[in-house]
């Protein structure tokens, strides 16, 4: 990544011509985010709310949340790194999703340094390209704190890096590598299960890197670091009641999906819907038929990137001279980079088959394409035979079929390239506006009862939260369904708190189909309720209480 250049009897690292393009892709795309973090673009929602409210309380030491309040699976990593600043800034959305956009730019890092060592330069420099680029559906995974996907892709690569590095003999430390090896398992366990694919194909990368060392002390290291990381989340599944540990909630909700579609329906929403939209090439309200093509050639890209990974071990050329004490990890480090390519080709095929297993993927496959963000660690191994390909082509050193595979090859990635660019300019240009609207309609209201009450309030789930952190708890809201009965309340005090108020508000989107309940409800009891219109919603307050459940 750098050379070394003496400065006036020092020495300092100078960046190559490859790395000095990635780095300025990168800064490029840390200022995009940057500015769509400043205005709350992608929008707010009650979920990253939730988040939000748990990093006040976890502030403010008021709580210690293993898991999200009301998912018992979902991990608190997030709401751990945006406590201190919103501690002392405040509950603000800019404020909470601001290590998001931290971690958005280690995992260019990362991916970039990986890049580098299992492929070639240039290359790792057009994979950063590829990542700066964004329409919604990729910068909402990437800067919502909505759970797990930010923080486990750069433990997966720097786990990789590490697996890299102990092949190669680079590390010195290597217990303590191990270790943290462990640690970054034991993490991205607790912060999110649908890493576990990437996890399964890491571990067996780093058996294979120092199968030898984890037969001793660094084997007992890998497992106490895998422990530390995932105590948390032991601790809390042994003090839970029957039905309430982490597997069963899962297990539960996992079968809530309905009936089976046939495989035909969920490989075709996982490939044709779910593969481009994870990888920024459509709009994040669906892909129309000319934007499908690279879920079409996903399969294949896998099958070549194993392909050639198998074909580069095999060629993979044993150092003639080797230090005594690396004799065996000379021909590992020669051969690292194939294995580290294709762990991440098997980690992505098994990612998209387990999300292919679920009914979701036939039957909402735009609002769950979520669960692909993680393919883009698989990126580098899947664009590579494409990039080698090219490469020859254009240096002459193949026939005639090869100048044709070569110039197929460039197509592909010109066409990735400019589908992705194209997609990013138009949510910058034109999706960003109505996230700002439905922004300012959430601070108006929140704002408005802030200063004129309610103070308890009634609302739906995609308001209560969302108006409870924009209020910074001053306001506080209990969720109802759409027919006025209790609806999904993640934190439990709150719904307490407005059932014992005496006279509590409603907030109720304008014509909502709790809207036209409650107003049914009030004329037949000829209960003049004050109403007034704030930002698309409706406030009541009503001298008596609805609490038709009761």
């Amino acid at each position: 990544m750098s050379q070394p250049e003496q400065h006036r009897g020092r020495w300092r690292p100078r960046l190559d011509r490859p790395a000095l393009v990635a780095l300025l892709f990168g800064v490029a795309g840390v200022v995009y985010r940057l500015v769509l973090t400043l205005f709350t673009v992608p929008v707010s929602n009650s979920d990253e709310a939730t988040f939000g409210l748990a990093a006040l309380h976890i502030g403010q030491g008021r709580e210690r949340p293993v898991f999200l309040y009301g998912q018992h699976y979902m991990g608190m990593v997030e709401s751990y790194l945006a406590a201190p600043l919103v501690a002392v800034a405040g509950p603000s959305w800019p404020v909470l999703r601001l290590p998001m956009l931290a971690l958005y730019a280690l995992f260019l890092y990362l991916i970039h340094r990986l890049t580098r060592r299992i492929c070639t330069p240039w290359f790792a420099t057009f994979v950063v390209g590829l990542l700066v680029l964004g329409g919604e559906r990729v910068v909402r995974d990437q800067l919502t704190v909505v759970g797990g996907r930010p923080e486990v892709k750069p433990a997966v690569l720097l786990m990789l890096l590490i697996t890299v590095g102990l092949a190669a003999g680079t590390i010195r430390r290597r217990r303590l590598a191990v270790t943290a090896f462990g640690l970054l398992v034991g993490l991205a366990l607790w912060s999110d299960w649908l890493i576990l694919p990437y996890l399964a194909v890491a571990g067996l990368a780093l058996v294979w890197a120092a199968r030898r060392e984890l037969l001793g002390w660094s084997g007992l290291l890998l497992v106490a670091g895998v422990a530390v990381g995932v105590a948390p989340m032991i601790v809390d599944n042994l003090r839970a009641g029957p039905g309430d540990d982490s597997l069963s909630v899962f297990r539960e909700i996992s079968t809530k999906a309905g009936p089976l579609p046939p495989w035909s329906d969920r490989i075709r929403g996982g490939l044709l819907e779910g593969v481009p939209l994870a990888h920024g090439l459509c709009p994040v309200d669906g892909c129309g038929r000319w934007q499908q093509w690279f879920g079409v050639l996903y399969p294949v890209l896998l099958l070549a990137g194993a392909v050639f990974a198998a074909l580069a071990y095999r060629r993979a050329a044993r150092p003639r001279e080797e230090q005594a004490d690396r004799a065996a990890a000379g021909p590992r480090g020669a051969r690292v980079g194939p294995v580290v390519q294709l762990a991440l080709v098997v980690g992505a095929a098994l990612t998209l088959l387990s999300y292919v297993r679920s009914p979701l993927a036939a039957t909402s496959p735009l609002d769950n394409a979520r669960y692909l963000s993680v393919l883009q660690l698989s990126l580098p191994a899947v664009l590579w035979p494409l990039w080698v390909v090219a490469v020859a082509c254009w240096r002459g050193t193949v026939g005639a079929l090869g100048r044709l595979a070569g110039a197929l090859s460039t197509a592909v990635l010109a066409a990735l390239t400019a589908t992705a660019l194209l997609i990013t300019v138009l949510f910058a240009a034109t999706g960003t506006a109505a996230s700002r609207t439905e922004e300012r309609q959430a601070r108006e209201l929140a704002a408005a009862l802030r200063a004129n009450g309610p103070h308890q309030v009634y609302g739906d789930y995609w308001t209560c939260n969302r108006l409870i952190f924009n209020t910074d708890e001053t306001v506080v809201c209990g969720v109802l369904d759409g027919d006025l009965s209790p609806g999904q309340n993640r934190y439990l005090p709150y719904w307490r708190q407005v059932g014992r108020a005496d006279r509590p508000g409603y907030v109720t989107e304008v014509d909502s189909p709790m809207d036209r309940r409650l107003r049914r409800l009030l004329a037949d009891r000829g209960d003049a309720a004050p109403v007034r219109e704030v930002g698309g919603y409706r406030v009541y307050h009503p001298d008596t209480p609805v609490r038709p459940w009761r």
